[in-house]
């Protein structure tokens, strides 16, 4: 043994081991803690008890999700209305008419009461419908054309005078008889572009009711916890740091009240975090009782 101590490559041997099995036990370069999250939730109804939230997934993400909402609403943006107006299939005159009264919905019982005679003779759409609400004979003294569509090409300047005169005696005629307007919304359907408009706003909710969630879940999760009966859930092994305890899009309810919850907690090393989700740091919304 004292020959195989003072042999030099035992020695060397002995040294080399030393160095690749590292420092001893208990003094090996650390990281950093994880901590945990223990939470409650509750809800309390208008003038009840609070009532656990029980088997309910609470999602813990590292974003807040009002801004991945955000997010995900700047990756597919709702058009704004001037860039609805401006992509439909109407007259230019129909869509100055809409920006300037920032309307879309045509059909609405409003649109006679904010009617001109100028706006009926001099926007298409509005003088079609117009005609067709009083034709028939329901109006009397109803001004009518001296020209025909045959006209426009056989003797183009015969039919814009006798257009003109038309339009100046059309003019008169309603300045003078102003409830003539009155039902013209229900001869604008066809024209009206506020169903298409509304079935985009529709598109685009159902799109970020999938989305926000979406990008919730594949770019922002650091864990996922089911309540129990008694509302009480928890998130371990969670680095240090800052997260939010949010339910996403959806509801917990009790009585006449539903709450979401996206409420920012910080994480130390090594320590657990404890918080209560209630009515006070939640968004509310109020539905009728049934």
């Amino acid at each position: 043994m004292a020959a195989m101590r003072n042999h030099p490559k035992w020695l060397g041997f002995l040294i080399c081991c030393a160095f690749f099995a590292g420092p001893p036990a208990g003094r090996a370069q650390s990281s950093p803690a994880a901590g945990a999250i223990e939470f409650s939730a509750r809800v309390t109804p208008t003038a009840a008890r609070p009532e656990p939230v029980r088997q309910f997934t609470f999602y813990l993400l590292t974003k807040s999700y009002a801004d991945i909402a955000r997010e995900a609403e700047a990756s597919d943006p709702m058009p704004t209305r001037e860039q609805f107006i401006a992509g439909l299939k109407v007259t230019p005159q129909l869509k100055e008419w809409m920006k300037a009264h920032d309307t879309i919905d045509l059909t609405s019982s409003e649109i006679e009461n904010v009617l001109t005679p100028d706006d009926v003779v001099k926007i298409q759409e509005f003088e079609d419908a117009y005609i067709r609400a009083n034709s028939g004979g329901v109006t009397r003294g109803l001004p009518r054309p001296k020209y025909t569509e045959a006209d426009r090409t056989a003797n183009s300047e015969r039919y814009q005078q006798l257009r003109q005169e038309y339009l100046a005696a059309l003019r008169k005629f309603i300045a003078a008889n102003p409830n003539t307007l009155a039902a013209i919304e229900a001869y604008l359907d066809s024209a009206n572009p506020g169903r298409q408009w509304n079935q985009l706003a529709s598109a685009h909710r159902s799109r970020m009711l999938h989305r926000a969630p979406e990008i919730a879940q594949t770019r922002y999760l650091a864990g996922k916890a089911d309540t129990d009966l008694n509302g009480h859930a928890s998130f371990s092994g969670i680095p240090a740091g800052t997260y939010w305890i949010s339910t996403l899009d959806l509801d917990a309810a009790a009585g006449d009240s539903r709450l979401r919850w996206d409420v920012a907690v910080t994480v130390q090393p090594g320590q657990t975090t404890r918080l209560e989700l209630t009515n006070l740091n939640a968004a509310e919304k109020q539905t009728p009782a049934p």
